[in-house]
């Protein structure tokens, strides 16, 4: 017999919150709280990246009570069962991701399990399980930080994935906390297309795609959820935004570097349209972007377009989630400093694809969108994915 199991899968790169402690984080609390009283969910999953944000060292005990705000909090207090897991041992240079994933199951789902990786087999969940710091020896998940080969050019990255497996209801799944590299200079990102940090994306969520593939274990249908960090095609896109400019191209006196580029309106006011610099994006039309949800930018997003052939996605029909002004009384406005961009995502194996419940008629059921669209959640705004998962009772 075929049953559902609604639940609701939560990304949120979480670094602002950490960075600009305690001015965001009751809303961001609320509204989190807000989303589960309405959409009900039987089991829930959040993943964070960039747990403790920059100043992680001198953060990391505010990260944890966070961690410790949701699993307390009285909006969960009928999720009796939970299993987080806090990348937090910042000093284990070659392992720390600074990657968070935390699980919960509502007493009224009875049937889950949790695998195990070491000894290959899965187990029922009981309690609530809480794994901070290292997460070495941990055996219900595994994670890995991106092979320093994949980023050359950076002397230092906290990127990687982390995993957990279960089975609801006989119906098995991967979920997976992903966090992918950055563009570093909105100049070198302009230089070609496909950029070169779109080149490094690429060849890394290949890596965790194949690593959900391989046979260590059976593949089972899987979300990948987390921060992508996929930007729009940003040299296409700028030759668009330009065309009816005049483009100014700024070099360094000592070298032949570019510094800035600046595109000027033709006619007499010489208004500045666009001014890129490496850490600078400033549009005076900052309105296309959350324009009809920035539909008419979709066409630059084209990262994901090369994994179409295993990954799927629900439709996007909110702005860009990057990146939002830190500022309490802006919580639309973007900041000048990247191209706004889609960065955060839920996307799917086809086989997760289909075990997602979708009724008849126009209301699917499933509902893809940002938390606080109207308030400051830091310079990501969370996006969630709330679906009926198709399982079986025997």
């Amino acid at each position: 017999m075929e049953m559902y199991t609604d639940v609701l899968l939560v990304t949120a790169n979480v670094g602002s919150l950490f960075d600009n402690v305690g001015e965001i984080e009751g809303d961001w609390l609320r509204e989190f709280f807000t989303t589960v009283r309405m959409y009900k969910p039987r089991f829930i999953a959040l993943h964070f990246q960039e747990v403790g944000g920059k100043d992680y060292m001198l953060n990391m005990g505010h990260a944890e009570n966070f961690f410790w705000a949701i699993e307390t909090s009285s909006e969960m207090a009928d999720f009796d069962r939970s299993s987080v897991y806090v990348d937090s041992h910042f000093k284990a240079v070659d392992s720390f991701t600074a990657l968070g994933s935390m699980y919960f199951i509502h007493k009224s789902l009875k049937n889950i399990q949790l695998y195990d990786f070491n000894v290959k087999e899965f187990k029922a969940l009981s309690g609530r399980n809480k794994y901070v710091g290292s997460l070495e020896g941990v055996t219900t998940m595994e994670k890995e930080k991106f092979p320093k080969n994949f980023w050359p050019d950076f002397k230092w990255s906290r990127k990687g994935y982390m995993r957990t497996r279960w089975i609801i209801h006989n119906q098995g799944l991967d979920l997976v906390n992903v966090h992918l590299f950055h563009d570093a200079s909105n100049l070198i990102a302009c230089n070609a297309s496909p950029s070169v940090y779109s080149a490094n994306r690429k060849k890394a969520l290949r890596y965790v795609i194949n690593r959900m593939e391989d046979n260590s274990y059976s593949p089972l249908p899987f979300f990948l959820f987390g921060d992508f960090n996929f930007r729009l095609d940003t040299l296409s896109l700028v030759q668009n935004l330009s065309m009816s400019a005049d483009i100014q191209t700024v070099k360094k006196d000592s070298s032949n570097e570019v510094e800035k580029i600046i595109c000027e309106g033709k006619d007499n006011d010489h208004q500045v349209l666009l001014h890129i610099e490496t850490k600078l994006f400033a549009y005076l039309n900052q309105a296309v972007f959350r324009e009809n949800n920035g539909k008419e930018l979709l066409k630059y997003d084209k990262e994901i377009s090369e994994f179409h052939d295993v990954i799927t996605e629900e439709d996007i029909r909110f702005p860009p989630s990057y990146p939002y002004s830190e500022d309490y009384t802006k919580p639309t406005q973007y900041m000048n400093t990247r191209c706004p961009a889609w960065c955060d995502r839920i996307l799917m194996s086809h086989s997760a694809g289909d075990i997602i419940h979708r009724r008849e008629g126009s209301e699917s059921g499933v509902f893809y969108n940002t938390l606080g669209s109207n308030i400051c959640m830091g310079d990501h705004k969370p996006v969630f994915l709330f679906f009926a998962l198709k399982t079986i009772l025997h």
